[in-house]
């Protein structure tokens, strides 16, 4: 009985043996199917999406409907042609003052950021040295005076005696040489007063030109010396003050015919953002050359000033004004577009836009001068990634959005 059981153990062994390959082979089969059905799914969606793309960049632009845009006019007015240059407010009159005698500074008078007028006091120095000085040249002076009526005086008796023969000749003359020799004198002491008078004057410092002065550089009790190198006030004019800027030398064939026809051009000053306009000038003159290492020529304007709003060494945005078309044709600028080399704008005529090709010309803040249109035509000014020639539009009354694409070129 035992040798039967192993002999049909052994037996249902060997008839079993050969289905555990099989099966295993199966399910390799099935993973197998599975992951080529996955990577064909995944070739198809990819394939799809290539197709759909193919075709959107095939089909026209502005497809789905007309395009919803806001128009703008092409309107007939005048529009400046302006050069802009960074300039620098540079006062007209600066000084720097320094002591033209030596001693000790006793007062000073002005507040450090003063609006002081010429002739006020700023600086005192002791004068008592020179005082005295100019007193003894004084008295020196009107000795001599003295000296010189007495002279005169006996020129005249000379004269006298000499009409009468009572003295020779050569007294007279002695005489005459005399006076002329004092009054000589006379000029040395006058010019003796004068100097002392002046290192007097030179004590009591004063404006030269009316201005604001800058901090207080010296206090009362320092000593200072003549023709030294210590400033004692520095005085900057800021009523009226000068912009300086630079212009191209290209651009001189514009602007100096019409200095030469003493024409006022006027010159805006904005802030260093260029977006706030803070003045309103006149241009004055021109440099006699031109730079050669950058190719400008230097020019000067002059600002009023009245609200003290331009500070000195200040830097500005300079606009300047050389001319003025009349009668031009004018559109917003975001209104243009471009495609490579070439300048168009839809023309909106029967909800349809046409593509019309134009010149650009001078530019002013948003506005540009073309030719091309006329005046009166209606051109789109928005939503220019739906237009394309002939194409259908929908005005619309909404505001133009801040993010527009003005001034984009065309696909």
């Amino acid at each position: 009985m035992p040798t039967d059981q192993n002999t049909r153990s052994a037996s249902g062994s060997e008839h079993q043996a050969p289905d555990a390959p099989t099966r295993h082979k199966g399910v390799s089969a099935l993973v197998w199917i599975i992951v080529l059905l996955v990577f064909a799914a995944g070739f198809y969606l990819v394939l799809r999406k290539r197709d759909a793309s193919a075709t959107a960049a095939k089909s026209p632009r502005g497809g789905g409907g007309p395009a919803s845009l806001v128009p703008a006019n092409a309107k007939k007015g005048d529009i400046g042609v302006n050069l802009d240059s960074i300039g620098t407010v540079t006062p007209v009159y600066t000084a720097s003052i320094t002591s033209q005698v030596n001693g000790i500074v006793t007062a000073v008078h002005y507040k450090e950021g003063q609006l002081i007028r010429k002739g006020d006091s700023l600086i005192d120095i002791d004068a008592r040295p020179y005082e005295a000085s100019l007193l003894q040249a004084q008295g020196t002076l009107e000795r001599d005076t003295n000296l010189l009526a007495q002279s005169k005086m006996d020129l005249q008796r000379y004269h006298d005696a000499w009409d009468r023969n009572a003295i020779p000749k050569q007294t007279l003359d002695d005489q005459d040489k005399l006076v002329l020799q004092q009054q000589g004198t006379i000029k040395i002491d006058e010019g003796v007063v004068r100097f002392d008078q002046i290192q007097v004057d030179y004590c009591h410092i004063t404006a030269p030109f009316t201005g604001r002065v800058g901090l207080r550089l010296v206090d009362p009790g320092n000593v200072v010396t003549a023709n030294g190198t210590t400033t004692l006030v520095v005085i900057t004019q800021v009523q009226p003050i000068t912009v300086i800027f630079t212009i191209p030398e290209d651009s001189l064939g514009q602007v100096t015919p019409r200095l030469r026809q003493n024409a006022k051009l006027t010159v805006d000053a904005f802030d260093r953002a260029a977006l706030k306009q803070v003045a309103t000038g006149t241009l004055l003159t021109l440099d006699n050359q031109i730079d050669t290492t950058t190719g400008t020529v230097k020019a000067r304007a002059a600002f009023d000033n009245k609200d003290l709003i331009l500070y000195p060494n200040e830097f500005v945005n300079a606009r300047l004004l050389v001319n003025t078309l009349k009668g031009a044709t004018t559109i917003p600028s975001s209104a243009i577009q471009h495609n490579g080399q070439v300048a168009f704008v839809y023309v909106l005529q029967d909800d349809v836009a046409h593509m019309r090709t134009i010149k650009p010309g001078v530019t002013d803040g948003g506005t540009t001068q073309v030719s091309g249109i006329q005046p009166g035509d209606i051109v789109a000014n928005s939503s220019f990634e739906k237009l394309q020639d002939k194409a259908k539009i929908v005005v619309s009354t909404k505001p133009l959005p801040a993010t527009s694409t003005s001034g984009s070129e065309a696909p």
